[in-house]
C-alpha cells in the first residue's frame, strides 16, 4: 500500500512506501541473541528502570552492600552517620593538602584540615535540611531488601547528621595527625 502524501511541517508532501505482506510485519531475526528477556525487573515494574542483573542480584554484591553502614542491620542512625563521617572526613584532607592553594606552604596541613572540616559542616547542613523536609521512608529493593527503618523519620536523619558531623571532624583530625607524623 502506498501513501502518497503526508502532512509534513515543510508543507511539501513526503512519499513513503509500506508493504502489506505478512512477512514484512514480523521482526527480522538477528544472529545475536537478545539479552533483555534474560533479566527480570527487580521491582516488578519496568518503568522503575531497576533490572535484576547478574551484578546486583549476586549473593556477593548483596552481602557487600548490606554490610555498608547505611544498610547494616542493628546499627543506630548516629552510628551510621559516625561511620560514614569518619571515612569521608579521613579522605577529604588529602586532596586539600596536596592540591589546595596553600599546598607549597607550611600552612598546607592546617588549611587542608580546616577545608575538610568545612566540607563536613556543609554536608551536615545538607543532611539537616533533608531531615527537615520530612523524607519518605527507604524503599526495599532487590539489593537491599530490608532498608533501615530508623531513616524513615526526621529524627533518624537528624541523628545521622549529628553522627556525620562528629565522625567527619574526627576523621579529618585523624588524617591530619597521620600526615603530621609521617610528614608526607
Amino acid at each position: 500500500m502506498a501513501v502518497s502524501e503526508s502532512n509534513h511541517p515543510s508543507g511539501k508532501g513526503v512519499q513513503s512506501q509500506m508493504s502489506q505482506s505478512p512477512a514484512a510485519d514480523k521482526p527480522k531475526q538477528t544472529a545475536l541473541p537478545s539479552i533483555a528477556p534474560k533479566f527480570a525487573y527487580a521491582a516488578g515494574d519496568p518503568q522503575e528502570g531497576n533490572l535484576a542483573t547478574p551484578i546486583n542480584s549476586s549473593q556477593l554484591t548483596r552481602w557487600f552492600i548490606n554490610q555498608l553502614p547505611a544498610y547494616r542491620p542493628g546499627v543506630s542512625s548516629f552510628q551510621r552517620g559516625l561511620q560514614v563521617g569518619l571515612s569521608h572526613g579521613f579522605w577529604l584532607v588529602g586532596p586539600f593538602v596536596a592540591l589546595g592553594p596553600l599546598r607549597d606552604t607550611s600552612l598546607a596541613l592546617l588549611a587542608g584540615l580546616l577545608a575538610a572540616i568545612g566540607v563536613v559542616v556543609i554536608a551536615t547542613l545538607a543532611l539537616l535540611a533533608y531531615a527537615l523536609s520530612a523524607p519518605p521512608p527507604p524503599i526495599a529493593t532487590l539489593t537491599t531488601p530490608h532498608p533501615p527503618t530508623d531513616l524513615s523519620t526526621p529524627h533518624g536523619w537528624q541523628e545521622l547528621a549529628r553522627g556525620f558531623l562528629f565522625g567527619g571532624t574526627a576523621g579529618a583530625v585523624f588524617a591530619a595527625v597521620l600526615l603530621l607524623i609521617f610528614s608526607l
